[in-house]
């Protein structure tokens, strides 16, 4: 078989979109292009896809391969696509069976020794990738993360060696099962507050109204650490909005496991750029306001920010 296909995710600012990965070999001068607007660290893996299969005993095809990033008008950043370009030239050239490649995704970096390094957005990627109803193959230091996604199956792999024996039937994987419980939410306590009624009566309104708070008053009087323990009172998330601010945060590289269900609390400088607030940037990315998301922006002197004058 000379064509192989396979699918991966991008993401796409707080989207992850779908990516088929088609792996091409024919007759000619070997070469090894990369089409489908990849950005420079995708265009890398070439080298690092080649030094993988040549240590893990594999045989690279010296043949002319193509491989194709589809959709063509998506940009692709990070080496998340090096997993399955490499299990693409494998299956393409014979050395894997192809049968089982669609009843996956698949996404992790590859060292030079064919071990899988951690990825972004692990987690808003398992997130589509079940709702597609297929199964997650992604790095083990992702999969606790990615196994927050109820009804997911994900598969947690250390290097190229053991997916490739998992997809010729050798020595299969088990489904990841966590076994590491996240702690519950622990936020400051706002029974350390003493006094200062009738602000927390108005958290209090706030909080169980779902609405935006504007302190005013003089340094020094407890506006900063009523903040800090406005989440406590908050309700607790649902497993939607876990998910949801979960994602957010993953696709910003800040997800942490032991936070899980805990409401996010950003509190960004006045001197923070446009781009760190909003978001944005060449791949982007979610900023200050958006990491926020289901819980909360605390913007600390809020007339000195600079889009506030």
């Amino acid at each position: 078989m000379s064509l192989a296909v396979l699918y991966s995710r991008a993401l796409s600012g707080m989207d992850a979109a779908q990516v088929t990965v088609e792996v091409h070999l024919s007759n000619g001068l070997p070469s090894f292009t990369i089409v489908g607007l990849p950005e420079a660290e995708v265009k890398e893996s070439k080298d690092r896809v080649r030094a993988a299969l040549l240590t893990c005993q594999f045989e690279f095809p010296y043949k002319h391969i193509t491989v194709n990033l589809a959709p063509a008008d998506l940009p692709k950043e990070s080496g998340r696509f090096d997993l399955p370009i490499a299990l693409g030239i494998l299956a393409a050239s014979g050395q894997i069976p192809a049968e089982r490649l669609s009843e996956y995704e698949f996404a992790g970096e590859l060292a030079l020794t064919g071990e899988l390094r951690p990825i972004r957005g692990a987690l808003a990627m398992t997130y589509h990738a079940a709702n597609c109803g297929r199964a997650f193959m992604l790095p083990e230091s992702n999969a606790a993360e990615a196994a927050l996604v109820e009804d997911a199956t994900v598969y947690a792999a250390k290097s190229l060696l053991q997916v490739a024996a998992h997809l010729a039937g050798r020595e299969l994987m088990s489904r990841y099962i966590p076994n590491v419980q996240p702690t519950p939410p622990c936020y400051p306590d706002m029974r350390e507050v003493k006094g200062q009624g009738q602000s927390k009566r108005a958290l209090e309104i706030a909080a169980a109204g779902g609405h935006s708070v504007l302190m005013s008053g003089p340094p020094g009087t407890g506006k900063s650490m009523l903040a800090a323990r406005f989440p406590g009172i908050l309700p607790q998330m649902s497993q939607t909005e876990a998910l949801e601010s979960a994602a957010m945060q993953s696709l910003g590289g800040m997800f942490d496991v032991s936070r899980w269900k805990q409401r996010p609390y950003r509190a960004p400088h006045h001197t923070a750029s446009a781009v760190a607030l909003v978001g944005g940037g060449s791949n982007p990315r979610p900023g200050e306001i958006s990491m926020a998301m289901h819980g909360i922006l605390f913007l600390d002197e809020l007339p000195t920010f600079q889009y506030c004058q």
